[in-house]
């Protein structure tokens, strides 16, 4: 049986909320077939969270399941929208915090993007490390101020850092505090060192009961307490997380210690100590969320009001589908973890949706996990009678795209209540 305890807190007091069997363990890996496509590698989900430090886990997740290389595409930026945030963390992070100088370390750097961000920033005269093993390119770039290494950052490739980012790795992680001391350990016991996070909020996908961000490589979802509780044990001091990207994403900074990147665990003198430690955190270090109500977990929470309401959602979706598929083609808008997840959920025999549109010319003319539906440029909306978007940050751009094209297709955000309008 998986453990049960919080890998956050080692609190015992988790509820499962979630199960899903044979998921696709990808989201973002590329294939050339629909067969090779449908024959990933499958887990399941068995989502908890913690009643003391409300961290949401995958308790059946095995990491030998998943695999990161050459093949992982998750690049995003090809989308006017998320390059303007990543634009913005940039300039926040040079502009705002004051890293101008000194060696930036960036875990999971994917293609580079965000570290060529940071180190073309006018006020930048920062050199800069990327680890990712799903890296392709050239292992210096801008006259060798930026430095590639295609492996996992752990403590045999870590390397002193006056600065580390580390933008949606975390979530990835099973035992995310290994994480955490390993960056501790790596920057140097001296501390100093400045550390900023992003990863998706649980407190969002829970209140917004969004059932496609919940999939088998996003193992471990924090919410903003468990995040500071999570950074604090490591050794850091926690000042600030806040919520960003429409509330979806958490944003924590923090500091090196100057002290043992070890520290003891959390006395089990029962969970209220635990709870204290995650109220005081909550008190000093953050801004609170842009959204009031229940709690993540515990008797009347989120989480499981969230476990009813996936069967609501379903059955929704299936609605629209059935209105809308008549009318001529339909489809999904973005290959990237929402748009696998759901038509894995929503159409895994293939039979409804046409094909998955995206901007990512590397992911066109591929199929996508679990399902084998084609991976289509935009141009593909022409003739479509409707596309489905799932995240609500990209209607915009979505609607003037498909306007710019020639389309007439509906655009519909599935997490609406309301039924499609018919044409």
């Amino acid at each position: 049986m998986p453990p049960k305890n919080c890998p956050v807190c080692d609190s015992m007091n988790t509820e499962r909320f979630l199960v899903r069997r044979g998921v696709p363990v990808h989201q973002n890996m590329l294939f050339d077939t629909p067969e090779a496509a449908r024959a990933i590698a499958r887990g399941d989900l068995e989502m908890r969270v913690c009643g003391a430090c409300e961290f949401v886990f995958n308790a059946a997740f095995d990491p030998a399941l998943v695999d990161y290389g050459p093949a992982y595409e998750n690049s995003q930026d090809c989308s006017p929208a998320f390059n303007a945030h990543l634009d913005e963390l940039a300039d926040h992070i040079v502009t705002g915090r004051g890293i101008r100088t000194g060696r930036i370390v960036e875990i999971g750097c994917g293609k580079g993007m965000f570290l060529r961000k940071l180190l073309a920033h006018p006020e930048c005269a920062c050199d800069a490390i990327g680890f990712d093993p799903a890296y392709i390119g050239p292992a210096e770039l801008m006259g060798g101020r930026a430095r590639f290494v295609t492996d996992f950052y752990n403590p045999a490739t870590a390397v002193p850092a006056d600065t580390v980012t580390c933008r949606h790795v975390i979530e990835h992680i099973p035992e995310p505090l290994d994480l955490l001391r390993t960056v501790r350990a790596g920057v140097g016991a001296s501390g100093g060192t400045r550390v900023f996070f992003e990863t998706p909020c649980a407190e969002w996908i829970l209140r917004n009961r969004v059932p496609w961000d919940f999939f088998y490589e996003h193992c471990s979802l924090f919410t903003a307490g468990s995040l500071a509780l999570a950074m604090e044990r490591a050794g850091f001091a926690v000042t600030g997380v806040r919520h960003i990207f429409g509330g979806q994403y958490l944003w924590a900074e923090g500091e090196a210690k100057n002290l043992s990147p070890q520290p003891p665990p959390l006395r089990r003198e029962g969970e209220n100590a635990i709870e204290n430690q995650v109220a005081y955190l909550a008190r000093v270090s953050f801004a609170p969320p842009p959204f009031l109500g229940e709690g993540v977990g515990g008797r009347g929470s989120a989480a499981r009001a969230f476990a009813t309401e996936e069967r609501e959602r379903r059955a929704h979706w299936d609605a629209i589908l059935t209105e809308t598929c008549p009318r001529g083609p339909v489809f999904a808008w973005g290959a990237g973890a929402k748009g696998v997840t759901f038509c894995n959920l929503a159409d895994p025999n293939r039979t409804r949706l046409a094909g998955v549109i995206d901007v990512n010319p590397a992911k066109q003319n591929k199929f996508l996990p679990g399902t084998g539906h084609p991976i289509v440029p935009p141009n593909a909306v022409r003739d479509a009678a409707a596309v489905l978007v799932f995240n609500p940050n990209y209607l915009a751009e979505v609607r003037a795209m498909i306007e710019q094209l020639g389309s007439r297709a509906e655009v519909i955000d599935p997490m609406q209540e309301a039924a499609p309008c018919s044409s």
